[in-house]
């Protein structure tokens, strides 16, 4: 995790995934404890709330291209890694996931140890795959598509 520092367009890379690919558009559910009012409007107590992630994940006001997969978003001018805290995947607030640090290590190690054993290649060219997503009602879902791994 030491060499983490020294390679931040793969952690660019891996939060953009993150970002775009937006696996669980909503939150867990919260019930409001009290009277709400919010951009005028009024959220009763007891009113079941979903947190909407993707509206965060894909603000233009927040991300300067929204809908592109675009690493920069993580990139500050001299290719150092910087955090956006509009970047929530994991949620936010007291309710984040508890396993966020851990699932972030563990995906920079996976992802870093391939790459470090194997080239990648789409056998149609990279411009062959289609980078959005399919929309499901809960969940978004990566699609389906071959790629050839070639160990170095």
């Amino acid at each position: 995790m030491e060499d983490r520092k020294s390679l931040p367009f793969t952690d660019a890379v891996l939060h953009e995934v993150q970002r775009f690919m937006d696996l669980t558009p909503f939150s867990l559910p919260h019930y409001s404890l009290k009277d709400i009012s919010f951009r005028g409007y009024t959220i009763p107590k007891d009113t079941l709330l979903f947190p909407m992630l993707h509206s965060v994940l894909r603000e233009d006001k927040l991300w300067s291209t929204p809908w592109s997969f675009n690493p920069q978003h993580f990139l500050d001018q001299n290719g150092n890694f910087k955090k956006n805290p509009a970047f929530v995947p994991f949620s936010a607030g007291k309710r984040a996931c508890v396993g966020e640090s851990l699932a972030r290590m563990e995906i920079f190690l996976f992802i870093v140890s391939f790459l470090q054993d194997f080239t990648f290649s789409a056998p149609n060219g990279p411009d062959s795959i289609n980078l959005v997503p399919e929309y499901s009602s809960l969940t978004n879902l990566p699609r389906r598509y071959n790629l050839i791994a070639t160990p170095r």
